[in-house]
């Protein structure tokens, strides 16, 4: 059965992303204003409690997508939520201050989830494989592909996250006490559970997985660590990140990496491309153990998974080899008939900055017999050797991979709609958008893909000190302990060692939103906006807000308008359509939206379609 994934990237702070828009150049001019300008609040209006989208979602968790119905994507999945927070908390950390209060509010959640009883199991008895559940907070008890064990170990890496920031700005006491005593829930389920078969990254298959292996790795790698600085011990994390380094080796087939094995499929899978951008190491070398981006196998694997795709999509026709392409999740994809995704084109992207990264950093290119196949189709003079940066051959080479990288960054500007609203894929056919809308992954990948472009790096996790393999390799576990971890109190006023420019004492109680709509209309149709507040004529059809039509085109069916509408305020509407005395609504459901009310966010962006 097709089972729903999101897995979200990276995410930025709106300073950042304002700052992106000026540097944005050719050939992705104009693309930066269609999305950046309001993707970072659509990454907000999907995480409850105040996000527009999650009005009725409880504080910290995050929704895939608003979608109820055809699918139903209203839920949360411990995947998702744990790799947008992993996001948040770097923004966090890069001096968004705002963003704190939702970090905390994730991980009280998280502890209360860790301890429902599931159909995975209890704390202790495999629960925390659990996928999904409902956004009360209730467990999910219907049917699915359980358990999952990528969760756990993402959720780990989240954490730790805002835990050396505690660290790094003298609050120990918060990061043993609150913090470090949920961590040690999941690092405790990876040592145990990280050579059991579960789900891999899309819910399909049941067996190893090779994002499930190098995620988990990391996890642990990083357990270790944090347990030093907070004085504690983690010897199950230990004894098994050595060993989970050593199964991963057996995903490599010596020319890609198999993803997963099992329903007929060659291996070849976005997933692995995921694998290797959410392990990235900033400090890290062109490591094959841990599949660095800039790695013969990574690389490599790169190109394999590019050319699964080629020739399978319509809209991939005609681009020649060494060109980037839309990609898909694996070749062989039914879901909806099989369709390129966003979050894989870009991840195919990010790759590829990490990697320019990373050879900038270590001052030199290397190429081997394994790697030689992907530099030959972007740069056919590429030979097997050692590119010094201060050669001429090294800054061709870099610049033919970032001509690559663009290229992915062009497709998906060709198949994005001009509202800037992200999907979940788009059609092999013809690019229009498919499944469901506003998807969270989606909007977060876009982000994280421009932050490496414009060379925002993550943090370190310690990949130099973790690439050593075993003498001898072992199919083993080790259990750690388990213990409830309730959440009834954040210090309050945990600020930074170095304080940024602090939120004002009281918030704004306006903003301006402005509405973005994508509807195609006949000449003498005009469209307008009623809602449940007077500023949107409290369904008075005759005082209902019109919109505009001035950027309308053949290429671009918007209508817009900006609203200055009060905050934190919960309301319903809908959009009509007038011709003469001719009045048209929209299809139900009424749509639900709470103007924001954030610390560094002024103004708001909401995208609809019509229905």
């Amino acid at each position: 059965m097709r089972l729903t994934n999101r897995l979200c990237s990276a995410f930025l702070v709106l300073p950042v992303v304002v700052a992106f828009q000026a540097k944005l150049a050719t050939p992705v001019d104009g693309f930066a204003d269609t999305v950046d300008d309001g993707t970072l609040q659509s990454m907000l209006d999907n995480i409850g409690l105040n996000g527009s989208n999650a009005w009725d979602t409880s504080p910290g968790l995050v929704i895939a997508s608003p979608s109820r119905r055809d699918p139903d994507y209203y839920f949360t999945w411990t995947r998702d939520s744990a790799i947008v927070f992993k996001c948040i908390a770097d923004a966090f950390a890069a001096g968004n201050t705002g963003l704190q209060s939702k970090i905390q509010e994730y991980i009280s959640s998280q502890a209360r989830l860790q301890l429902l009883n599931t159909r995975s199991g209890g704390l202790s008895s495999g629960g925390l494989g659990e996928p999904k559940y409902h956004v009360d907070e209730t467990a999910y008890n219907e049917d699915w592909g359980r358990p999952q064990a990528d969760g756990p170990a993402l959720r780990a890496t989240a954490m730790i996250e805002y835990a050396r920031w505690l660290l790094a700005n003298n609050y120990y006491d918060v990061a043993k006490s609150i913090v470090w005593p949920v961590v040690k829930n999941d690092l405790s389920y990876v040592s145990e559970h990280w050579n059991s078969s579960a789900f891999d990254l899309w819910e399909e298959v049941h067996g190893p997985s090779f994002f499930t292996t190098i995620v988990q790795h990391r996890a642990l790698v990083e357990g270790i660590n944090m347990a030093r600085e907070l004085g504690e011990s983690c010897p199950h994390c230990e004894s098994q990140a050595p060993q989970a380094l050593c199964y991963l080796q057996s995903y490599w087939t010596g020319s890609a990496v198999r993803s997963n094995y099992g329903q007929g499929r060659s291996g070849l899978d976005a997933a692995s491309l995921l694998g290797s951008i959410l392990t990235f190491d900033p400090e890290g070398d062109c490591d094959d153990t841990t599949f660095q981006p800039c790695s013969s196998r990574a690389l490599a694997n790169h190109k394999a998974v590019t050319d699964s795709f080629r020739s399978i999509y319509k809209i991939n026709g005609g681009i020649k080899q060494g060109q980037a392409v839309a990609i898909g999740r694996y070749p062989e994809d039914v879901y909806f008939n099989g369709n390129p995704w966003y979050v894989s084109t870009y991840a195919a992207a990010e790759q590829l900055y990490d990697a320019m990264h990373q050879w900038n950093r270590i001052g030199k290119v290397t190429v081997t017999d394994v790697s030689l196949p992907f530099f030959k189709d972007i740069y056919p003079q590429a030979q097997t050797g050692t590119y010094e940066s201060s050669s001429a051959e090294f800054e061709k080479i870099i610049a033919a991979v970032k001509a690559y990288a663009e290229g992915y960054i062009e497709v998906t500007k060709k198949y994005t709609p001009c509202t800037g609203m992200l999907s979940e894929q788009f059609s092999r056919d013809n690019g229009l958008p498919l499944s469901v809308a506003d998807l969270t992954w989606s909007y977060a990948s876009y982000l994280t893909v421009m932050a490496r472009r414009n060379s925002v790096m993550p943090s370190s996790w310690g990949e130099k000190g973790a690439r050593d393999l075993p003498s001898t390799c072992a199919a083993s576990s080790a259990t750690g302990p388990y213990q409830t971890a309730t959440i009834t109190y954040w210090p309050p006023n945990l600020t930074p060692t170095a304080e940024p420019t602090p939120c004002p004492t009281t918030l704004p109680t306006r903003n301006n939103v402005r509405f973005r709509l994508l509807a195609t209309t006949q000449f003498g149709e005009n469209l307008f906006i009623a809602g449940s507040i007077k500023e949107l004529g409290s369904w008075d059809v005759n005082k209902a807000v019109p919109l505009k039509s001035d950027i309308y085109g053949a290429e671009c069916h918007q209508w817009y308008v900006d609203i200055d509408l009060p905050t934190s305020v919960a309301f319903e509407y809908k959009f009509i359509r007038k011709t003469g005395g001719n009045i048209v609504w929209e299809q139900d459901p009424n749509r639900k939206y709470t103007v924001p009310q954030s610390c560094g966010i002024s103004g708001a962006i909401k995208r609809d379609t019509w229905r």
